[in-house]
């Protein structure tokens, strides 16, 4: 074993939030090497790893035809790739949330369309009257192009704003807009190796649907209640497969249940700054995945 890993990240985080330099001190701990490496870089050997760990790529959306061949390039090196790249498949278009509902999963009340138009638009009202509707793409990062669309703006209004970022073919999901999340936050829970570590609660700022830090956002450590765990490990147990980490974000339905929002298995920021122990609980995570 090299005793180093690669967490993949992109060339600049200027003007994001990352804590994953709080790894390097546990994984330093047990004699392992932590280099930060940009998907981007072509000249990297990955066969220098034991592993790559997908983590800050939060630009990936831009092309990622790209990054996936990035991602098969890893994966055929001798470094592991964590999470794999068969996961990351799955999960880089929201469209998995169809299939985490078919298996009675509770998932967020979604329209998919690739052709984002006025009888689109016209149908989601429809469907969900007197509400507000989200509008975002399947695949996306950091809530880039996504849009809380208010009652008063017409279809051809809205089309005019912000048709030209959906052109025909790319996947749209039409959502009715939740007042819990303002009200009451959205959780989001972290599992390493398959195991719970922690939990936040993430609100956005006044005036603002997106909780993001990045569009000021905050976001406090947070006890989620049996419901929400249930719901989140029902989504968690249909990966089959090891995962080193995963984020599962839920919020509360009308009715006060909870629904699984988004399940992140390829570059979630995990909050590692809100509980001291959770750094250590990802590396023991780590170790024990590389020895099988």
């Amino acid at each position: 074993m090299n005793n180093r890993i690669a967490i993949l990240s992109m060339d600049s985080l200027d003007g994001f939030f990352s804590y994953d330099h709080l790894l390097e001190q546990p994984f330093r701990e047990q004699g392992i090497q932590v280099e930060t490496v940009s998907w981007r870089d072509d000249q990297c050997d990955w066969n220098h790893y034991d592993a790559v760990i997908i983590r800050t790529t939060w630009d990936y959306q831009d092309d990622c035809d790209a990054f996936l061949r990035v991602l098969q390039t890893i994966e055929a090196s001798s470094a592991r790739l964590m999470n794999s790249l068969a996961v990351t498949q799955w999960n880089i278009s929201k469209t998995y949330l169809k299939e985490l509902e078919a298996t009675g999963v509770p998932v967020v009340p979604t329209r998919w369309t690739n052709h984002l138009n006025v009888d689109a638009i016209a149908n989601a009202r429809s469907q969900w009257p007197n509400r507000e509707l989200i509008v975002k793409p399947a695949v996306s990062a950091n809530a880039d192009d996504t849009f809380r669309i208010p009652l008063s703006e017409t279809s051809e209004a809205l089309l005019a704003r912000i048709g030209s970022l959906f052109p025909a073919g790319r996947e749209v999901m039409l959502q009715p807009f939740l007042p819990s999340i303002i009200e009451n936050g959205e959780y989001s829970l972290f599992y390493f190796g398959g195991t719970y570590s922690h939990a936040i609660k993430k609100r956005p700022k006044n005036g603002d649907f997106r909780v993001q830090e990045e569009h000021g956002g905050t976001f406090a450590l947070a006890t989620p209640t049996a419901a929400v765990k249930e719901v989140a490990e029902q989504a968690l147990n249909c990966v089959n497969e090891d995962l080193l980490y995963a984020r599962i974000d839920v919020a509360m339905l009308d009715d006060q249940t909870p629904a699984i929002i988004e399940m992140e298995l390829i570059e979630p920021s995990l909050y590692f700054g809100v509980d001291a122990e959770s750094p250590k609980r990802f590396v023991q995570a780590y170790l024990e995945l590389i020895k099988r």
